[in-house]
């Protein structure tokens, strides 16, 4: 071996790279990412659990009771209310995780010796994390039936009875990890199909010399654009079509609500995904280039930062104001919407009304962007 050449080579890659310094700082700037998100933001401890009250006691003793809960780091008590529809609503809409109802008659329960019930509504959609905040739950509650307990020893006070947390699991009784999961595979497989497919497209075309021709062509931009686009649609649609029966009649996930919402639901998403792998096609200038940016820029924040891997809830404020930035985080929460809560389009519109303002800006960049590099 000829360490001479050898050390001419590498000398030629480090030139290469230096001229590429946006290949450089991706390569520099990933693991960072990742380390980052993984060590201080993406944490697999559940805290901050969104907890919704109702309580109908409004005595002493009721807010003695509550206060183990906002004082306890694992739970965030978001509002107190008034009624049942109230709470439906919130669960429904994925803003709480779990509603809970205090009986009227709370305080007396507690000291006529009798079981003070004191109702827990829990979202199961998330299996792994409602069966860790159930269990958060009720060592609150045991921690406060042994404080009850301590108390009545030391008085003359009857002992009072220990509170009895009745739960009720909505949407996913029986804690099914794969009915929270496959839906939210949907997104995934969209985006990766974004991120490995189309992001090479324009940059495939620079690489092999053909896009001079294409261009020297009366085929306008947005029809390029357009033609290229339509190919990657049908193979995400039919990823779709694949997944939903795969769910069905493989894992026997539910789908509860309507097959026509997911289906222009997950077309408005998919038109995004794909205009944003074409957008940074045009941008990239080689297709290594390009599927860098692509995983760093769709694929990883949509695995991460959209509430597929780690609860939103979960996660540092200054990062779940990024999460806003992902179209995933509102694609999925449709998907799981529509999958385990059959709610339509009154309850989800607003994610509906960001995923046609994401598809629209992104065709409308990738558009844009590439009749500037054919001028």
């Amino acid at each position: 071996m000829n360490l001479k050449r050898v050390r001419a080579v590498a000398n030629k890659e480090y030139i290469q790279i230096i001229r590429d310094p946006r290949s450089l700082a991706l390569g520099l700037l990933i693991p960072v990412i990742l380390i980052v998100l993984f060590g201080y933001a993406l944490s697999l401890d559940i805290k901050n659990v969104p907890l919704a009250i109702w309580d109908q006691d409004n005595s002493k003793v009721s807010v003695d009771f509550l206060l183990n809960f906002k004082n306890s780091d694992y739970f965030k008590i978001i509002g107190y209310y008034d009624n049942y529809r109230d709470l439906e609503r919130l669960l429904d809409y994925g803003e709480t995780m779990m509603a809970m109802v205090i009986p009227k008659d709370f305080s007396r329960y507690i000291y006529s010796n009798q079981s003070a019930p004191v109702q827990l509504i829990l979202d199961g959609s998330d299996s792994n994390t409602a069966q860790i905040s159930l269990g958060y739950a009720q060592s609150v509650v045991q921690a406060y039936n042994d404080k009850l307990l301590r108390k009545a020893s030391q008085t003359n006070l009857v002992n009072p009875q220990p509170i009895s947390l009745e739960q009720r699991i909505w949407f996913n009784q029986d804690f099914e990890s794969k009915n929270f999961i496959v839906p939210g595979l949907i997104a995934i497989i969209m985006m990766i199909i974004a991120a490995l497919l189309t992001s090479l497209t324009v940059a495939r075309e620079w690489e092999r010399g053909t896009m001079e021709q294409l261009i020297s062509t009366p085929v306008r931009s947005s029809e390029l654009i357009i033609g290229k686009f339509l190919p990657y649609f049908a193979i995400g649609m039919i990823d779709l079509v694949i997944s939903v029966v795969l769910g069905r009649f493989i894992f026997f996930v539910p789908l509860r609500g309507s097959l026509l919402q997911l289906a222009i639901m997950s077309a408005l998403f998919l038109t995004g995904a794909l205009s944003l792998g074409i957008f940074i096609s045009t941008v990239a200038k080689n297709q290594l280039m390009a599927s860098q940016m692509a995983i760093l820029t769709s694929f990883l924040p949509t695995f991460l930062l959209s509430g597929f891997t780690y609860e939103i809830f979960n996660m540092p404020e200054w990062v779940q104001g990024i999460t806003y930035l992902i179209p995933a985080r509102y694609f999925i929460k449709i998907l799981r919407g529509i999958y385990l809560k059959d709610v339509g389009m009154v309850e989800l519109w607003p994610e509906a009304i960001c995923l046609v303002v994401f598809s629209i800006l992104m065709s409308r960049l990738a558009i844009h962007k590439f009749k500037k590099k054919i001028i």
